[in-house]
């Protein structure tokens, strides 16, 4: 496959490149003739999302099995187009045209998705994407029973059946997990990932050790009590619309499991929860709006496409972890709003300083709950499910075996153990959903968004904006190096290209310890 040389004038310029796609591309070339394909597949897909969007917002209770053969349908529909023999041919076709840059990343990732999806026979996919449907709702119902053995069928059938879908597509010599961890982060095996968490452990486990025996103590009291949940709503929607989600492409709504989710560049969705800790809903929304944001800005001749998308799910959380965290938990961005918060809650917050509300909301506390993780915590929490996932998938861990390692770990490692299902081994529902390999991207993000701000510090008077409610200005450069890209590069290449580096984790354990050793004075 052949870059039309036009397009390699050194920064990718997608608008152009849409700009100057000739009409007869669409009628008569071999990519025109693929993009027709295309774009059914990505139809039977945003039907999919539309689907997942109600299942876990408004879908009535008992609406789950007969949905799950609606998605078991499209899923297989979706199967064939990608997989059919005409797509098979234009795509070896498309490997001999000369191809500007966009269309060259349309076709890769059309041939890694046809590749992973023709190996599948159709009566296993099929199959497997009911039991997914399904099985979120015996997981949910597992939570709220606290009850780990009745969800553990199910996990070993959706465990079964990804390491069998992994054999189907792994090289000859790899790992099953590497497969699986390379449909969420390219560049980032167990070898690399060994690497990056091992040098975690090694720093900050000590680290969190100092803070917690530091003697410092942190007032956070008034963040928990009667918050009315009506005026959390409007705190969310001023928020995230503060941080920039555009409410023109955009809506919010309350799950269990705050998610994101994008039919394409003009329709993306988030969603939050209310509870009496008014920090989770604030955190959650401006967290998903991170999202939200990276999904909006996908320049428009990229959207609908397989590129029009986040580079990589730890490009992805790098996004939402910048906002929530480099930006939200930043004492400057309460500069010009936390007003707006005491006026809002004068009973709770009335009396409470700025600076009171920013050291509470960057407290340091280890908790059983990845989501509601502080900062510092929170990749220890990622530590735990990644290497739960290695004993899973490479070493063939009894399922029934979870909960007592995952609350070994935990303890090991923060110091705490949870005495119930609900609190340890139920709490995600990632696992529910066949996504193994997807945990790592957390911590990745959380890393990729530390190197960013380091290099941003550099280039602009980071703090000064956020105290002068431009955060405008930070969005912009977000969108210039990384969301108008969507995934026409991998996230290294991204990251690369911003800072000048190659991903370098010290960044984030340097970031760590300077903003959490002065909190804590150690």
């Amino acid at each position: 496959m052949e870059i039309n040389p036009a397009a390699q004038n050194g920064e990718i310029n997608p608008m152009t490149n849409c700009e100057q796609k000739n009409q007869k591309h669409k009628e008569t070339s071999v990519f025109g003739k693929l993009e027709k394909h295309l774009e059914q597949a990505m139809a039977y897909q945003t039907a999919l999302i539309l689907i997942e969007w109600d299942n876990e917002t408004l879908a009535p209770e008992q609406a789950g099995p007969y949905t799950a053969r609606v998605q078991g349908t499209l899923s297989a529909a979706y199967q064939s187009v990608m997989t059919s023999s005409e797509v098979q041919k234009l795509l070896r076709q498309c490997e001999a045209e000369s191809l500007s840059e966009q269309e060259c990343a349309i076709v890769r990732e059309a041939k890694e998705e046809m590749e992973r999806l023709a190996c599948i026979p159709p009566e296993e996919y099929r199959a497997y994407q009911e039991l997914v449907s399904e099985s979120t709702r015996i997981w949910a119902k597992a939570r709220e029973d606290d009850d780990f053995d009745a969800f553990a069928p199910t996990l070993e059938k959706i465990i079964s059946y990804q390491k069998k879908f992994a054999s189907y597509r792994a090289k000859e010599g790899q790992k099953l997990y590497d497969v699986m961890l390379d449909s969420y982060e390219k560049g980032f095996d167990m070898e690399k990932l060994n690497e990056f968490f091992g040098k975690l452990k090694e720093e900050l486990v000590p680290f969190l050790k100092k803070v917690m025996d530091s003697g410092v103590e942190i007032r956070d009291e008034f963040l928990t009590g009667a918050y009315p949940e009506e005026k959390q709503q409007e705190l969310a929607h001023f928020l995230a619309e503060y941080v920039g989600f555009d409410f023109t492409k955009g809506v919010m709504a309350v799950s269990a499991h705050p998610f994101t989710t994008s039919l394409h560049n003009h329709d993306v969705r988030i969603t939050t929860h209310y509870s009496d800790h008014v920090d989770s809903s604030l955190f959650s929304v401006i967290h998903e709006a991170g999202h939200g944001i990276y999904e909006m800005g996908v320049e428009d001749c990229l959207t609908q496409t397989l590129i029009g998308q986040g580079a990589s799910m730890g490009m992805h959380e790098s996004q939402s972890r910048f906002m929530e965290n480099i930006v939200g938990r930043n004492g400057a961005f309460w500069v010009p709003v936390y007003q707006k918060l005491q006026e809002m809650f004068p009973d709770q917050l009335g009396d409470i300083s700025r600076e009171q509300f920013v050291e509470a909301v960057n407290k340091v506390q280890p908790g059983l709950i990845r989501t509601e993780a502080d900062e510092l915590c929170y990749s220890l929490h990622v530590l735990v499910r990644y290497e739960l996932e290695k004993k899973l998938i490479e070493e063939d861990l009894d399922v029934k075996e979870l909960p007592k390692l995952w609350a070994d770990y935990y303890e090991k490692y923060l110091g705490v153990r949870p005495a119930t299902d609900a609190q340890g081994v139920l709490q995600d529902i990632h696992w529910a959903q066949g996504s193994f390999g997807y945990f790592p991207s957390y911590a990745l993000g959380s890393a990729f968004a530390a190197q960013m701000y380091a290099w941003m510090r550099e280039h602009m008077d980071f703090e000064g904006l956020l105290r002068s409610g431009d955060i405008q200005a930070i969005v912009k450069v977000l969108g210039e190096h990384i969301h108008k890209y969507g995934k026409l590069k991998e996230s290294r290449e991204l990251l690369k290209a911003m800072t000048g580096e190659d991903f370098d984790p010290d960044y984030y354990i340097r970031y760590l310890k300077e903003k959490y050793g002065t909190l804590y004075h150690v």
